[in-house]
């Protein structure tokens, strides 16, 4: 990459995602699908140094633990100042959350606000929904 440095604000690389934030609690009820929804959620181009803006939609079967909320707001709030490429964010979240949870199924879909005239959308998901 040929990037004028002069011309951008710094930002931290992905070894500073605060996956150690996520925290879980037990489940053992009936099988169901659990759906979490974010529009706040933001990082780095490392490409233009500009905000990534997106919707983060993770969908999961819990095998045994669901993850708790506000660890999770907090986990994504640590990207904001990450540079990240936004198919190395769906890499990042789906591998964090499937360590952790280890569940039945796990989808996760990124999709960022229009830049250039282009809309991107990025998921994984193995297992089935």
């Amino acid at each position: 990459m040929n990037i004028k440095s002069d011309l951008l604000i710094g930002w931290d690389g992905p070894e500073k995602i605060r996956s150690d934030l996520l925290e879980t609690f037990e489940y053992s009820g009936h099988q169901q699908i659990v759906t979490y929804t974010t529009k706040e959620f933001s990082a780095v181009c490392p490409f233009s140094g500009l905000p990534d803006i997106a919707t983060v939609e993770i969908q999961y079967i819990p095998n045994r633990l669901c993850i708790e909320l506000k660890s999770l707001k907090l986990y994504f709030v640590s990207f904001r100042n990450i540079g990240i490429f936004q198919e190395h964010v769906t890499d990042r979240i789906y591998t964090d959350l499937h360590a952790l949870l280890q569940p039945q199924s796990l989808s996760v879909t990124t999709r960022y606000a229009t830049r250039g005239g282009i809309d991107a959308v990025c998921e994984i998901s193995t297992g089935t929904h």
